[in-house]
């Protein structure tokens, strides 16, 4: 039996009244083809003008995402997508939240294997309430606990990235905002122009940055497959589909030599020195990297933070005082050469060019040389010094004998635009191993019991400034403690101990606090 309308529609009618899709149809046909004005189609169609361009952007949109598919003329298939594996997928999800992991964590991991389809955050979460889990307890990246899964996903195997467009999440995306800073310093041609190692897979500088990815994105813990090599984000930041395994960075560290460092740290020595970002003064002092392995090839070195000695690496950090860039470093110092250090940092700094005389100042500690090497800085090096010396019985006897008139009282700038009253005696000192007379300030009221003695071969300069330059070591003693926290500078297993710090810290005040004064890393 035909089926009769209440209002018949003729052919003729039907084709002049158009709508819906065809409607738009034959308003893209003449806007691109025709040439046609989006106010003349807007008239004649029955639309805005801003509706035309969004019609516009869409069909362009359309064609680039599915260019095999018709945008107009495609039956829309009803329920949700169907999914590959759904089973297997849903399976794995639940067994990954009875181990404690994070919706975004389950994704992370999810999104790196080519088993499963892409799926959203929101899917995870609906099918964990359905399944009747409840919200995990807020909890830090301490107390997250690792176990091992019962269907162990494998990482991808990293590769050179192929720029296509996808999509993917990551919890570590934030270190991308210091590529701009690796470009605008040409570090990263410096490190393609490097003597690191590289394979036919990864090259140089993706390796290198690999290893950056890691200390900026707080991983503290490389010895298994974690979340941090199937994280896309971070891989994207080297270069990469994903950061390597643990085993590719241990077996890359050992082909690391000392001249490969060496020679990388001159090169960014010279780009420190073209911007400008180099002072005058250069900060000195020892690190200690605890090591708790097999340590019958190591030294005994005294660790301030655990207070006692223990088996480790003694390295030496070389810090501009105002940038806050560590300009140069070395693990491989021993008790037998550990005061010819200081020599080495100077001809390193002036390497290429012997007559080099921007380095004024050399600042440490009374443990850091011998008075043997001081006479050197003076006579050879043509460097002042400024560093502290050791208080004796004797020498503090001396002092406190004499009158209270022949002390001088000054006022030192100190933080927060406040002034410090001290009492100080500057005179002139024969020290046999130094061979020659030296000037030596005495300083009391500044809290301690004992005078601190300054020795220094610059008999020209005020004593505040002096002072000044000595005191702010003890804030560079503090910033490096905190470089070396934030970014694991005294893990063993990595050999590019400064590498991850050589960053100018006013540019990263600027990419994260946007210009603001900020503290965290100075």
């Amino acid at each position: 039996m035909p089926i009769i309308y209440p209002n018949f529609m003729s052919p003729e009618e039907y084709f002049k009244n158009i709508s819906g899709v065809q409607k738009k149809y034959e308003s893209m046909k003449a806007f691109f083809k025709e040439k046609m004005t989006a106010e003349k189609i807007a008239s004649k169609y029955g639309y805005s003008v801003s509706t035309v361009y969004t019609l516009t952007k869409t069909f362009r949109k359309q064609l680039k995402e599915y260019p095999n598919k018709d945008p107009f003329f495609i039956m829309p298939k009803k329920g949700r997508p169907f999914k590959k594996n759904k089973n297997q997928l849903d399976d794995l999800i639940v067994s990954l939240r009875k181990k404690n992991l994070s919706v975004p964590d389950i994704k992370s991991m999810i999104d790196t294997h080519p088993r499963f389809d892409e799926i959203s955050e929101s899917y995870i979460d609906y099918l964990l309430k359905e399944e009747g889990f409840s919200r995990l307890p807020r909890r830090n990246n301490f107390s997250r606990e690792r176990k091992e899964l019962p269907e162990k996903l494998k990482a991808q195997k990293s590769e050179m990235i192929h720029f296509v467009p996808g999509k993917f999440s990551s919890s570590d995306i934030g270190i991308l905002c210091f590529l701009p800073i690796v470009r605008k310093y040409k570090i990263d041609t410096l490190i393609q122009k490097s003597l690191y190692p590289q394979t036919k897979v990864i090259n140089r500088y993706c390796s290198i940055m690999a290893f950056i990815a890691l200390k900026l994105s707080n991983v503290r813990r490389y010895t298994k497959d974690d979340l941090w090599c199937m994280d896309r984000g971070l891989g994207l930041f080297a270069g990469l589909n994903v950061l390597p395994k643990a085993a590719w960075f241990t077996s890359y560290s050992s082909r690391v030599t000392k001249e490969m460092n060496l020679s990388f740290l001159q090169g960014l020595h010279k780009i420190w020195k073209k911007e400008g970002l180099l002072g005058n003064t250069a900060n000195l002092d020892f690190t200690t990297i605890p090591y708790w392995g097999e340590s019958d090839h190591l030294e005994n070195n005294w660790s301030g933070k655990r207070n006692k000695a223990l088996s480790s690496i003694s390295a030496i950090l070389a810090q501009d005082p105002d940038s806050g860039i560590i300009d140069y470093g070395d693990t491989n110092v021993m008790h037998k050469n550990e005061n010819a250090v200081v020599l080495e940092f100077i001809d390193f700094y002036r390497s290429g060019n012997p007559n080099d005389s921007s380095l004024k100042y050399l600042v440490f500690d009374s443990k850091f040389t011998c008075y043997q090497n001081l006479a050197k800085l003076d006579a050879d090096k043509k460097v002042k010094f400024l560093t502290i010396r050791r208080r004796g019985k004797n020498i503090v006897q001396r002092l406190n004998k004499i009158p209270k008139k022949e002390w001088k009282k000054i006022r030192v700038d100190c933080a927060g635009n406040k002034k410090r009253a001290l009492k100080v005696l500057d005179e002139k000192i024969f020290l046999k191993d130094y061979g020659k007379e030296i000037r030596q300030i005495a300083i009391t009221g500044h809290g301690k019991i004992k005078p601190a003695l300054v020795i220094t071969n610059d008999f020209d300069e005020e004593i505040e400034i002096i002072i000044r330059k000595y005191t702010r070591r003890w804030l560079v003693e503090k910033a490096i403690s905190e470089q070396i926290e934030f970014f694991h500078l005294n893990r063993v297993w990595e050999h590019y101990l400064f590498l991850k710090s050589c960053l100018p810290l006013d540019e990263v005040h600027q990419v994260f606090f946007e210009n603001k004064p900020a503290y965290f890393f100075s």
